[in-house]
């Protein structure tokens, strides 16, 4: 069995126009929300073994608050620059290469892609992936390459203002 969290980054600052996109930093409800996220995560036992992130600014920073709070290093962070300005394709072939010993994977990227793809994954349909936002399936397979022609099994979406009990029903299983 393997897991996949898509992770939208966290809020970015748009407080200076001249800085370009790829390099825009999280802004403080971006460095709030981001660790909350991760330790609803963490607090409910959810595994993540492996944290691939777009070279984003703003995404990396979010995959470093989240492998912090799993007790990872900046290191345990895996750049994958496909994941700045991703399609389905891109992240295919992303999952398909994640570390092999890794059952469950946490991916850092951005909309409008992540959207796409979210909601081409299962029967359940997003509007949006709102910044800091959760998205997790898993599939019964034993490697990564098989995970696109997989069957994937919804397991739950959260987001920091999610209120709803059904969207904040994590579980490990």
């Amino acid at each position: 069995m393997k897991t996949v969290l898509l992770v939208r980054h966290a809020k970015s600052s748009w407080e200076s126009f001249s800085v370009k996109d790829i390099d825009r930093p999280l802004n403080e409800r971006g460095k709030k929300n981001a660790p909350e996220m991760a330790e609803r995560l963490r607090s409910k036992g959810f595994p993540i073994d492996a944290f691939l992130s777009s070279p984003a600014k703003r995404a990396k920073k979010t995959a470093l608050i989240f492998a912090k709070n799993f007790g990872r290093k900046k290191e345990d962070v895996i750049e994958v620059p496909s994941l700045y300005e991703a399609n389905l394709e891109d992240f295919e072939q992303a999952i398909a290469e994640a570390p092999a010993e890794a059952t469950s994977i946490a991916i850092f990227s951005h909309n409008p892609g992540i959207t796409e793809f979210v909601n081409a994954l299962t029967e359940v349909r997003i509007d949006n992936m709102p910044t800091s936002a959760v998205f997790a399936v898993k599939a019964d397979i034993s490697q990564w390459g098989d995970f696109k022609n997989a069957q994937k099994e919804f397991l739950f979406f959260d987001y920091p203002k999610s209120t709803s009990t059904q969207d904040r029903a994590l579980t490990s299983s």
